[in-house]
């Protein structure tokens, strides 16, 4: 089989072209032909790592951010669940829900009333910071949050599934 080959290539225009140059044009083309693979394997394959390390090392840098935020802002926030906050009647809680929301820059996908007098709330990705302005005027307005779900989007913004009840000091 590698001599089927070898004859063919012996046979070929491509070879017999190669057998006429002088050593030093040899020498010159094979130069030139090594310098364009090494171009290629740089082009092709180190320099997309590069790029994909670079971008990893970016997203992981925001996130530890985002965690830094995060720690320093839990003792605000369990400061705030622990003093008494004023009371919102709970026919009001939707109006002031989808009323704050807007004021704060935040889209409502879904609101629902659950029979047990909570509002079921679903937000469209939003930075994580204006989510928690928002929440914190909520908890100022007499709200408490029941559930939070949260999950990470493009860009690091945060969507947030809520479940919000009038504040009276219960659960």
């Amino acid at each position: 089989m590698l001599q089927s080959y070898r004859a063919q290539w012996d046979d070929s225009a491509l070879a017999k072209r190669w057998q006429a140059l002088v050593p030093r044009e040899r020498l010159a083309v094979s130069a030139l032909l090594a310098f364009v693979l090494l171009v290629l394997l740089y082009v092709g394959l180190w320099q997309p790592t590069q790029q994909r390390v670079h971008t990893a090392r970016n997203a992981f840098e925001a996130q530890r951010e985002l965690n830094a935020y995060m720690h320093s802002q839990a003792p605000l926030l369990r400061n705030q669940a622990s003093t008494p906050q004023t009371s919102i009647d709970p026919t009001r809680l939707q109006g002031l829900i989808t009323s704050s929301a807007a004021a704060h820059g935040l889209s409502i996908e879904r609101l629902d009333n659950d029979s047990a007098g909570a509002v079921q709330v679903n937000l469209q990705p939003a930075p994580f910071a204006r989510l928690l302005q928002w929440i914190e005027h909520l908890q100022g307005q007499g709200v408490q949050i029941s559930e939070a779900g949260l999950d990470r989007g493009a860009d690091n913004a945060v969507a947030a599934r809520l479940t919000l009840r009038a504040g009276d000091g219960e659960g």
